[in-house]
């Protein structure tokens, strides 16, 4: 075969695993162990090899950049729900006579550790307002 080029043979010391790795890959392939090498540093020296990795990083920032955005939204709609409820509250809640308002006072401790443990036990294993709001709208056209 006159196109042919007599291949050149180097020997390289491998950790046993990586060894171990190797000859496993070449069996399930059916290749040989030297192609395999030789496929595995062709790659490595190839100039694209740092294009390739650019897109790998390229794609991993985009699914951050998503991730970003959902949780930006996400954090909008809790300023907002947080937002109108207090507004709601003020606007119907009125307020309570001197010796209510000193009872209330009094009761606002316990029931705020009451609030704290509930929102610990929800955060630790709860749905998410988020799926809530899914649920309780349903999906587009179950009307």
């Amino acid at each position: 075969m006159p196109g042919r080029r007599k291949k050149t043979q180097i020997s390289v010391y491998l950790d046993p695993d990586i060894m171990a790795m190797l000859a496993d890959y070449a069996a399930r392939r059916e290749q040989t162990q030297s192609m395999i090498a030789e496929a595995a540093i062709a790659s490595f020296l190839s100039p694209d090899d740092a294009e390739r990795r650019e897109a790998v990083v390229a794609k991993r920032l985009d699914q951050l950049d998503r991730r970003l955005s959902r949780l930006e939204r996400d954090v909008g709609i809790s300023v907002e729900t947080l937002a109108i409820f207090i507004r709601f509250w003020l606007a119907t809640t009125p307020a309570l006579p001197e010796p209510a308002a000193q009872a209330a006072r009094a009761k606002a401790g316990e029931r705020y550790e009451a609030f704290i443990t509930a929102l610990g036990r929800r955060l630790a294993k709860g749905p998410k307002l988020r799926q809530e709001i899914s649920e309780d709208v349903g999906a587009p056209g179950d009307e």
